[in-house]
Order: structure tokens, then C-alpha cells, then sequence
């Protein structure tokens, strides 16, 4: 594997004074050499123009890749106006934080449901050596590995729990969780090209067109099953209170008949959709 390393590069504006006064000193030293000198000289002055070839800039957040021959020599960071062997080919690589939005894909979760899902994924370069060298092309190579992961996390994971014991973690209802685990399994594809995961989220979770009015019926009975369930709870508590009352306060003597008749009034009128309409009993109370 190959790791960035410093190249050994030079600050350029001295390099400018270095190559100026060599410059003027070559034609000056041509002029007063002997003749067996004169052509060794040139040659030196031919090198010195050469020299003025190896002056490249690094803007901030960027980074260069120097080669020599094919072979990697190191990388240089430091911005500004930098020299360094003319013969080094010096590829330019971003170290910004970049993002990109997946593709909407279509998948099926654990449960077996066709889902839509897609995410946002932000990242940036942090070893040029391995972006360039390790993978082919590491723009490509993130997107497409973002997405395997993308499509590995909804495979192995329900849409949604439905209130089901036992399934706490799903899609939908835990986004935090979801990003978390994302932003590592994306992590764990990239870390080869030298590119690091700053965060990773979904930016859509749908059920897929042909099964999402189907999902959404379930989801409101689901909603209405757990309604009626606390409003039965509810409504037992307040027939258990009202029996204890009136037993502690003596205010009616009630057998077990008369006692089966209000719980079961009573759970109507709690339990029930729409407004009581109450009736007036003229006769006694057991008639």
C-alpha cells in the first residue's frame, strides 16, 4: 500500500532569487572562462533554464502528487508558489469537502418490502497517495461504494418497526442510529482510497409506489389498534375507580348483577366513538 509522504520540494520565492542571480552569473562566467570551460558552462547554463520549468502553485485545500518516472516521490501540501525537480510530474489533488446525493434506489428491506432510498454523503481526500494510486478513479469509486453500503443497510434492517417487540432499530424510526451505522459501513469501503466520511445520512425513505397504500393502510390500523388499546386501559381505570368509590362512601349498595351492568354501561360510554345520549329511568332501580 501506498502512503502520502512530504516531497521534497522548495519555497518558490527563493528559488526565483537562487535561478536569477545563476542566470546572470552564467553568460558573465561564459564571457570570462577559458574556451575548454566555456562549453561546460553553456551546459550548466542550459540547466539553469531548465530549472526555471519546476515552479508550480498549491492553492489552499489542494494537494500535489509528484512522480518521477512513474514512480511516486511524495506529495506537497504547503500553499503558495513551491519548486521542485523540473522532471516531476505534479497531479493536482482537492482536499475540500465534497458531497454527493445517491440515486434514488430501490431495494428491498429485511422484512422483504420494496423501499426507495437514497443518501447524502460528505467527504474529502485526506491521503493524496492513496486516492491516486489505490483505486482507479476515487470520485467514481466513492460514489460507487456509497451506494453498496446505502444498499447493504436497507437489506439487512426493517423500514419500520409497527410497534413489534423486539424490533426497536428500524429505518424510520431511528434516523440518528441510521446515520451512524451508514457513515461506518461507508467508512469502512473508502478507507482505501484515503478518503474520509464526514457524515452520511439519508435523504429519502419511501415504501416503493406499488406497495405504499397497501403500508399505509397498516400503518393506521397499527395507529388505531394502539389508540383503542389506551383508551380501553384508560377507561378500565375509571370503572375500577368509580366501583371504589361508591363502595368506600357507601352511597349504593350494589350486588354483583347491578355491578356487571354498570361496568358494562359505563366501558360503552368510555370506549365509544361518538357522545352518550343519556336516558332518564323514571321506574325503580331495577326495572
Amino acid at each position: 500500500m501506498i502512503e502520502e509522504r512530504q516531497g521534497s520540494t522548495y519555497n518558490g520565492y527563493a528559488a526565483i532569487g537562487v535561478l536569477f542571480l545563476l542566470t546572470l552569473a552564467t553568460p558573465v562566467a561564459i564571457g570570462i572562462l577559458p574556451m575548454m570551460l566555456k562549453i561546460p558552462m553553456a551546459l550548466c547554463g542550459l540547466l539553469v533554464f531548465a530549472c526555471w520549468l519546476g515552479f508550480f502553485m498549491v492553492a489552499p485545500n489542494q494537494g500535489r502528487v509528484l512522480q518521477l518516472f512513474g514512480t511516486y516521490v511524495g506529495s506537497e501540501r504547503i500553499e503558495g508558489l513551491r519548486w521542485a525537480n523540473p522532471l516531476y510530474m505534479k497531479a493536482k489533488v482537492s482536499l475540500r469537502v465534497r458531497n454527493f446525493e445517491s440515486g434514488t434506489l430501490k431495494v428491498n428491506d429485511s422484512n422483504g418490502n420494496p423501499i426507495d432510498i437514497a443518501a447524502v454523503i460528505v467527504w474529502k481526500v485526506v491521503d493524496t497517495a492513496e486516492a491516486l494510486f489505490e483505486v482507479d478513479d476515487y470520485e467514481n469509486y466513492v460514489q460507487i461504494q456509497s451506494e453498496a453500503a446505502l444498499r447493504n443497510l436497507a437489506t439487512t434492517h426493517p423500514y419500520d418497526s409497527y410497534g413489534e417487540e423486539g424490533q426497536g432499530f428500524c429505518l424510520r424510526g431511528s434516523p440518528e442510529e441510521v446515520a451512524a451505522l451508514l457513515k461506518t459501513e461507508v467508512q469502512n469501503r473508502l478507507s482505501k482510497a484515503g478518503v474520509e466520511v464526514i457524515e452520511a445520512r439519508l435523504s429519502h425513505l419511501a415504501y416503493s409506489p406499488e406497495i405504499a397504500n397497501a403500508m399505509l393502510q397498516r400503518q393506521q390500523a397499527s395507529a388505531i389498534v394502539a389508540a383503542r388499546q389506551k383508551i380501553v386501559e384508560g377507561a378500565v381505570g375509571m370503572v375500577d375507580l368509580a366501583l371504589n368509590k361508591l363502595a368506600d362512601q357507601n352511597v349504593v349498595d350494589l350486588n354483583e348483577e347491578r355491578k356487571a351492568a354498570m361496568v358494562s354501561n359505563l366501558l360503552v360510554v368510555l370506549c365509544g366513538e361518538h357522545a352518550a345520549s343519556p336516558v332518564v329511568n323514571a321506574g325503580s332501580l331495577y326495572t
